[in-house]
């Protein structure tokens, strides 16, 4: 008993020992030579606030308050560092696993991994890193709000990822990497997730797979549940010499008023929309990739609503100072959306609701002004004439109006004939600019 009484209490004091050890230990000067290691390899300044060794339950090192580059383009607030035990007593350093306490990561740090990746620091990798665990991190990246996440990554002996568990705090978006051969697999998954670039589209669920090789990024499957409707597709992200992105998307049967909300605040149209096209793009850095799309897609709206005009209206009462308000129910509007950066040209567009039927042309310039002519028939009307409406304003307020051609061309034909005669005038203004156009004609 006596004897079973002494272990314990000596367990208790070797306990307490290596507890109290670490802190006797004086670190200032390891820290001021790991900072000089740590910005040498960098090629950047880096700034510890403090060192401590722990012995309890693995042997490690504790570092705190890490600061990287010269505007903190990373900041951790703790790391644990557990060395391999079987590489204490040998010269190749070998890390078992390092663990990363609330990091918060720039753009700028995007730098950084550059000049590690091309070998432009000064000589080679002291250590070997087996594993690395990630809490609570965050990228702070300029006009996206991204979430808070946690990481698991294996490393590869050269210290690049080789598998790895990435999955956001409040568990609605994870990334599975996975090796097969000189590839990886990618999986990702997502439900009930905003996107958090561009307009805040939010994603029911969301299953994608990818695979990367090199600098090549292939997107194999996407497919993807939004405002009631689904769209799958595929892409390639291509950033060996600049970054370049093509690929194809397919949209069916989704409500288009809530996503046209977040991008104005002025709904300007709803219904069902079935598309699908292809896009690419082009640029130096990856968040200008949006600034630089040219993209070809084919629409079809059904039973919906055009807000901010009345065509029938328009076309009826010949304003010269032009319709405002209003609203156009339709069964069914199609057309081409040509984009290219900034400017989006909606062209062969077709709009059918009962007794009125029109067709145009319309461009939505960079500044947001609306461009084109749109040409109405009203099959009830007391005319058979086809009105020609001048489409202008702003996506916020737009404005249509008959085109100068075919008010001149009502005045003179009502004059002669009354609305009878209006309709025929407007008929054969139309006429004349159509020739006009021929001889390369403008309608001033």
């Amino acid at each position: 008993m006596k004897k079973w009484k002494r272990l314990v209490i000596a367990g208790i004091v070797v306990f307490g020992v290596l507890l109290v050890v670490p802190f006797l230990i004086p670190m200032s000067a390891y820290t001021q030579q790991a900072e000089q290691i740590a910005s040498e390899q960098l090629g950047v300044p880096v700034k510890l606030e403090s060192m401590r060794l722990a012995i309890l339950p693995t042997p490690r090192v504790n570092v705190s308050g890490i600061v990287i580059g010269k505007d903190e383009e990373v900041r951790v607030k703790e790391v644990a560092v557990v060395p391999a035990l079987s590489s204490l007593f040998s010269a190749a350093k070998m890390l078992s696993s390092v663990r990363l306490d609330e990091p918060v990561i720039k753009k700028g740090a995007l730098d950084i991994l550059d000049a590690l990746t091309k070998g432009e620091t000064k000589g080679p990798s002291p250590v070997i890193v087996q594993e690395i665990e990630v809490n609570n991190g965050r990228v702070e990246w300029p006009e996206m709000k991204l979430p808070e996440f946690d990481a698991q990554v294996t490393m590869r002996p050269d210290n690049r990822p080789n598998a790895a568990l990435i999955e956001t705090t409040d568990g609605k978006l994870k990334l599975k990497l996975t090796p097969q051969g000189e590839t990886q697999s990618i999986n990702l998954t997502a439900r009930d997730w905003t996107v958090p670039y561009g307009a805040p589209l939010h994603v029911d669920t969301l299953a994608s797979d990818m695979v990367l090789k090199g600098n090549t990024l292939e997107i194999t499957q996407l497919d993807a549940g939004l405002y009631q409707g689904k769209v799958n597709g595929t892409a390639k992200l291509d950033w060996t010499k600049d970054w370049q992105l093509n690929g194809k998307l397919k949209i069916e049967n989704m409500s288009v008023k809530e996503p046209v909300q977040l991008m104005s605040k002025a709904t300007r149209v709803s219904g069902r929309l079935f598309s699908d096209g292809t896009f690419s793009a082009k640029s130096s850095e990856p968040a200008k990739l949006p600034e630089h799309l040219i993209a070809n897609f084919n629409f079809d709206v059904k039973n919906g609503v055009l807000y901010g005009m009345d065509l029938t209206k328009a076309a009826s009462l010949l304003l010269r100072q032009g319709q405002k308000g209003g609203e156009t129910q339709f069964d069914e509007f199609s057309g081409i959306v040509q984009a290219k950066g900034k400017l989006y040209n909606f062209k062969d567009l077709k709009i059918s609701s009962g007794l009125m039927s029109a067709s145009g042309n319309v461009k939505l310039m960079p500044d947001k002004h609306l461009d084109g002519v749109a040409t109405v028939n009203i099959k009830n009307s007391a005319t058979l004439a086809e009105i020609p409406l001048q489409v202008s304003g702003t996506v916020q307020d737009p404005v249509v109006m008959p085109t100068k051609a075919a008010l001149a061309g009502a005045a003179a034909g009502a004059a002669v004939g009354g609305p009878l005669g209006a309709g025929l005038g407007i008929k054969a203004a139309e006429g004349v600019e159509k020739l006009k156009g021929l001889f390369g004609g403008e309608d001033k």
